[in-house]
């Protein structure tokens, strides 16, 4: 087990060696004395874990050394032991940084041993939060967190790796359920903002009326109810992200306020005139078409404009292909595990039931559905018939599209080719339709 190492700076011999003493007694602690601040600061490159000074010492102030300990290690906790009783001395180092102050009398040794507790409980807990911050880190690593091998799902992560090493806004693009807070968690995690906070608004489930001081904060007294003051979600995501899902739910009138707050990067509560700076990466994400909702006048061309940044669209599972199945054993393993299952199977008939389902919920639907299965499956095998939905054609859903037939003729066309892995003749005995019309059509740029 690793010692904690405490450095005490103390010129008058009998005292230092009381204070070295007394805290000695704990085995988990290391202590080392020092008569002068020059002694002490030629060790530092030891790394202490805590440091006790005098502040009257024969070769240096108290809120000099303190200056110095923390030009060389600025994490370093430092406790002043002073003989003063001056309130503006320790006034004025507690609002330097100094992590406690006490003066010398009889309750010292015990106050000295008190404090160092708070401080090494103290930093045990942000240790703790550095390393679930780390992990989440690691949660949200890209092969981890975004499940599939894709073409398009390989285009998405080429973006989000340029994404990550800078800091310009993202827009995240895709139907429901496609996933696009986990791509904005993983961007989040994989950038050099991941130890600050992440902070997700889903502004379509925010009441219009709670919106502004739900994103801006608010002072006390700002309307009825407003008992105290309360920092909004920028405030609250300051140094790190933040994730606006949903932006075109976004009321015009909010819509102006948000783009001065990007433009200035400051924010004021409501019912306030003090500005608070931020440095706040933005992400948003929407399943409508924020151009053609400018184009209806629906949302502010500059706000759109503003963060546009970098578009990141991700992809419908049904055009994933073969991640379909990939994802279908990711969720079943998982639920597996979490549930003291044995390893879950599919069958082949079970295999060709997923894949030829539309997915109008998106990978979402998927998990949903697998989980289902894997509850209703036997002997750890999912089957055709533990799948508990309708299959849906792809020509079927065309229908509610507006397309023309010739239109739909080619996305049929387009389906059955790839599911056949591009071989025409298999595609024209199953559409029941001549191989020289689909070669026409490709010929004719009308089959990419």
């Amino acid at each position: 087990m690793n010692l904690y190492n405490i450095y005490i700076v103390e010129d008058d011999p009998w005292y230092g060696e009381i204070l070295t003493y007394h805290l000695g007694l704990n085995p988990d602690y290391k202590v080392t004395r020092f008569e002068t601040a020059k002694a002490c600061l030629a060790k530092m490159y030891l790394k202490p874990d805590l440091v006790t000074i005098d502040f009257s010492l024969p070769d240096m102030k108290g809120d000099e050394l303190y200056r110095e300990i923390k030009a060389i290690n600025p994490s370093v906790p430092v406790i002043v032991i002073s003989s003063q009783e001056d309130v503006t001395v320790a006034v004025n180092l507690l609002k330097m940084g100094v992590n406690d102050y006490m003066i010398k009398d009889e309750a010292t040794k015990d106050l000295l041993w008190n404090s160092i507790i708070r401080i090494r409980e103290n930093q045990s807990l942000k240790q703790e939060v550095e390393q679930l911050k780390e992990e989440l880190g690691q949660k949200f690593s890209f092969d981890k967190s975004i499940i599939g091998q894709s073409e398009k799902l390989k285009k998405v992560f080429s973006m989000m790796e340029k994404a990550i090493k800078t800091n310009i806004n993202i827009s995240i693009t895709g139907e429901t359920g496609t996933g696009k807070e986990v791509v904005a968690k993983a961007i989040h995690y994989n950038s050099d903002r991941k130890k600050r906070n992440f902070v997700a608004v889903n502004m379509a489930a925010i009441p219009k009326e709670l919106t502004e001081s739900e994103l801006f904060g608010h002072e006390k007294g700002a309307f009825t109810g407003a008992i105290a003051r309360k920092p909004g979600k920028f405030e609250e995501a300051n140094g790190g992200s933040i994730f606006l899902d949903e932006i075109a739910e976004m009321d015009l009138s909010l819509q102006s306020k948000l783009l001065r707050v990007l433009q200035e990067r400051e924010v004021i509560r409501v019912g306030g005139n003090e500005s608070v700076k931020l440095d706040v990466r933005l992400i948003v994400a929407t399943h409508k078409d924020l151009a053609a909702e400018v184009r209806k006048g629906n949302f502010r061309e500059d706000l759109y404009f503003r963060i546009m940044g970098m578009p990141i669209e991700l992809p419908p599972l049904r055009e994933r292909g073969n991640d379909i199945l990939i994802l279908a054993k990711h969720f079943a393993d998982s639920f597996a595990k979490e549930n003291k299952m044995n390893s879950i199977s599919f069958s082949k008939d079970a295999k060709e039931r997923l894949m030829s389902y539309f997915y109008p919920g998106n990978v979402r639907e998927l998990k949903a559905i697998v989980e289902l299965a894997a509850v209703m499956c036997e002997a750890n095998e999912i089957k055709a018939d533990d799948i508990t939905y309708a299959p849906v054609k792809r020509e079927d859903v065309f229908i509610t599209e507006q397309k023309t037939l010739r239109q739909h003729t080619c996305d049929i066309i387009k389906h059955y080719l790839k599911q056949n892995d591009n071989d025409v003749i298999v595609t024209a005995q199953k559409l029941d339709i001549g191989k020289s019309t689909i070669y026409k059509m490709i010929k004719d740029g009308e089959i990419a």
